[in-house]
């Protein structure tokens, strides 16, 4: 029987936390190649903002009990340089009002 779309989504994102964190466990995060990471952030980050413009309110990114602030700094950092960006560029959207 095939699974609804939800249901599929939902059983991909599962799929690929389950063996993130068997290499985090594992003390061995090259388990995950940088080319797949690198897909499933991009696709992640594409949705979350499709879904932040057009929801009354948004879900927050991340579970806070699950990273740290480095993670979070680590991440944010890397993402801001990929697309060019730079802290002021940041600060222009950082309060911005959805309209």
């Amino acid at each position: 029987m095939a699974m609804d779309a939800p249901a599929a989504a939902q059983s991909l994102g599962a799929d690929f936390v389950e063996a993130a964190e068997r290499a985090l466990a594992a003390g061995r995060p090259a388990d995950v190649s940088n080319a797949e990471l690198e897909r499933v952030m991009t696709a992640a980050v594409r949705l979350y903002a499709a879904k932040a413009e057009v929801e009354e309110s948004q879900a927050p990114p991340v579970r806070p009990e699950l990273v740290t602030p480095t993670d979070v700094v680590v991440t944010v950092s890397a993402m801001i340089r990929a697309v060019g960006l730079n802290l002021w560029d940041v600060s222009m959207w950082f309060n911005r009002q959805k309209s």
